[in-house]
């Protein structure tokens, strides 16, 4: 029994969710392995063997994978597949975009947004924006699974010593193709990856207020920006800040909301942070329900005190 991962990355390094999705893997029993599909990407993949619990790693590199198009990746694990018991990709944009193509060919169930392993072919995955745990058993020969990164601890990043083997690329499709990319710049922490994240809601009435309010303290913490899909909406936050079920899935060890009321999707993207302080003027806010500690006070008074004193 052996389980592979699809590893993403950007050519030159390995980002934080593959670590995740390693230790899923190694829960699942059996040998680990690792796929590296990309252009010029023999740096990634020495990074991937040095991922603690991977015992090997596959290297396909062509132009056709260089920016990870959803159909020649897929082709690339199709072309691998039946070598596994288990198939396993982060719940991100990019896993979520292969995984149901690999699974569709393979013509299995797709297990998503997977949060504990229980056994070989037992899992289990968060229902009703995360108010109910499903406890799923397959009995397809291959498990294909996107695996939330917040239910798992980092695999170590170094110490592993795995061998690195080359494999033959398939194909491009063409059926996609690579036209340019625009990439946001940010001087702040990865949201998805931050340690402390300070996120503000719509109470804070506009995007001058959310950046004279809610800069300064991320600022003094060090902190990734987040915000409530009501002020991304209302055009006070850009859409990559946005925490929550349609948003981004976080667990830092910090999670500081200001202004926010709390709505079941929201909650949703955050609950799993490990220390919640929730800043609001409503006592019967259902933030309050899952902070860890909260201040009932106006947050235009409340944070710039906080910044103050830190």
């Amino acid at each position: 029994m052996a389980s592979l991962v699809i590893a993403e990355h950007d050519n030159a390094s390995i980002k934080g969710a593959t670590l995740n999705t390693v230790t899923a893997a190694v829960a699942c029993g059996g040998d680990v392995h690792v796929l590296v599909a990309g252009h010029n990407a023999g740096a990634a993949a020495q990074a991937a063997a040095q991922i603690a619990g991977v015992s090997k790693v596959i290297h396909a590199d062509a132009e056709g994978l260089a920016h990870g198009l959803a159909e020649n990746v897929a082709a690339q694990v199709l072309a691998i597949a039946g070598n596994y018991t288990h198939i396993l990709f982060p719940a991100t944009a990019g896993g979520k975009n292969v995984a149901p193509r690999v699974a569709a060919k393979l013509d299995v169930a797709q297990l998503s947004d997977v949060t504990l392993v229980v056994s070989a072919d037992t899992f289990e995955r968060p229902i009703y924006a995360g108010n109910a745990i499903a406890t799923v058993q397959s009995k397809d020969t291959v498990k294909v699974l996107t695996v939330r990164t917040t239910g798992f601890d980092a695999a170590a990043a170094t110490g592993g010593s795995a061998s690195v083997e080359a494999a033959a690329a398939t194909a491009d499709s063409g059926k996609s193709a690579f036209k340019g990319s625009e990439i946001a710049k940010n001087d702040r922490p990865e949201l998805t990856a931050a340690k402390i994240i300070v996120s503000g809601g719509r109470a804070l009435g506009s995007a001058e207020k959310f950046a004279e309010v809610m800069t300064p303290l991320a600022d003094k913490l060090g902190a990734a920006m987040g915000a409530s899909r009501a002020a991304v909406d209302a055009g006070y936050a850009p859409n990559d800040w946005q925490v929550g079920q349609t948003g981004k899935i976080v667990a830092p060890q910090l999670y500081v909301a200001c202004g926010i009321s709390g709505a079941i999707q929201h909650l949703a993207g955050m609950k799993d942070s490990k220390v919640i302080v929730a800043i609001n003027k409503d006592p019967e806010a259902p933030i309050f329900s899952v902070a860890d500690y909260g201040l009932e006070a106006d947050l235009f008074a409340a944070v710039p005190e906080l910044v103050s004193a830190l």
